[in-house]
C-alpha cells in the first residue's frame, strides 16, 4: 500500500485515512475493510506504530491510527466517529442499522469489541506485558503503556475480561444460528461481524498467505496462553473465517 504523508493529507481531498503503515493493525484493517464493503475509496496516510507522529498529533490532536478524514470535516478519531463518518459517507451499505434496539446491539457489541475496555484493548494489555516487565522497558513500550493505561493490575485482570466477553460473543452467535443467521445482530453483516473478524487476529492470525504481517508481529500475536487462545471459540473462528469467504478481500494489503 502506497501512503501519503500527513503534511500531504493536509492539503488534499477526499477521503483520508490514516493507518499505521506496514503492518495490520486491527483497528485499522477493520476501518478498511468497512470502507471496502461500502466502496469507499480512501487514501492512506502515514502513522508509525506507537511513534511521536508530531504531524499527525497538531492535525488531529492525537497520534494513534486509524484516524479518518472527509474534505474539511473534523478528523473521526475514535472507532466510533470512524464508523459514522463511513455510514455518512456510504449510506447505501449501511452497517449500523436504523431500527433503535438493533441499532443498541450494533453499538454495545462493537464497544465490547474494538471500544476501551473491550476485547482488543485486553489483548493489547497482555501484548505490552513482557516489555513491560523489563528491568528497562523500551520508550517505545512505554508510550503504549501510559495511553492504555497498563499496570501490572490491568494486564493481570485483561485475560479473565477476554473470557468474559469471548462467552458473550459466543452465547451470541449460538443464538442467532438458532434462528438461521451467521451474524452477530439481526439477519445481515452490521459493523459487530467487522469488528471481530479483524480483532481475532490479535489472537490468532490469519495464515501467512492472507496475512503476510512481518514474523516478530506474527509471533507475539500467536504467543497467548491457553486461556486466551480458548477465547477464540470454534465458533467465533468460524465467524471469523466466513466474514473473509464473503466480505473482506484477501489477501491484506498494508
Amino acid at each position: 500500500m502506497e501512503y501519503i504523508t500527513v503534511e500531504e493529507a493536509i492539503k488534499a481531498p477526499g477521503f483520508r485515512l490514516v493507518l499505521t503503515a506496514g503492518v495490520p493493525g486491527p483497528w485499522g484493517e477493520a476501518a478498511k475493510s468497512i470502507l471496502a464493503y461500502k466502496g469507499i475509496d480512501f487514501t492512506p496516510v502515514y502513522q508509525e506504530g506507537a511513534g511521536e507522529n508530531e504531524a499527525l498529533l497538531q492535525w488531529t490532536g492525537q497520534t494513534s491510527a486509524p484516524v479518518a478524514v472527509y474534505n474539511d470535516l473534523p478528523p473521526a478519531c475514535h472507532w466510533l466517529d470512524l464508523l459514522m463518518l463511513a455510514e455518512r459517507v456510504g449510506p447505501e451499505k449501511p452497517l449500523v442499522p436504523a431500527d433503535c434496539s438493533e441499532r443498541v446491539e450494533v453499538l454495545g457489541l462493537s464497544a465490547l469489541i474494538v471500544g476501551v475496555d473491550g476485547f482488543g484493548w485486553q489483548r493489547r494489555l497482555q501484548l505490552l506485558a513482557p516489555m513491560m516487565m523489563l528491568e528497562q522497558p523500551p520508550e517505545m513500550a512505554c508510550r503504549l503503556a501510559h495511553k492504555y493505561g497498563w499496570s501490572e493490575q490491568a494486564s493481570a485482570a485483561a485475560t479473565s475480561r477476554l473470557q468474559a466477553i469471548s462467552a458473550e460473543l459466543d452465547a451470541r452467535l449460538a443464538r442467532q444460528q438458532a434462528r438461521g443467521s451467521d451474524y452477530f445482530v439481526g439477519d445481515g453483516v452490521t459493523a459487530v461481524d467487522f469488528y471481530w473478524a479483524n480483532i481475532a487476529g490479535l489472537v490468532k492470525p490469519l495464515p501467512h498467505a492472507d496475512n503476510p504481517m512481518p514474523d516478530y508481529m506474527r509471533a507475539t500475536y500467536e504467543s497467548a496462553d491457553e486461556a486466551t487462545r480458548a477465547c477464540l471459540t470454534p465458533r467465533l473462528e468460524a465467524h471469523r473465517d466466513r466474514m473473509y469467504e464473503r466480505h473482506i478481500a484477501l489477501p491484506l494489503d498494508f
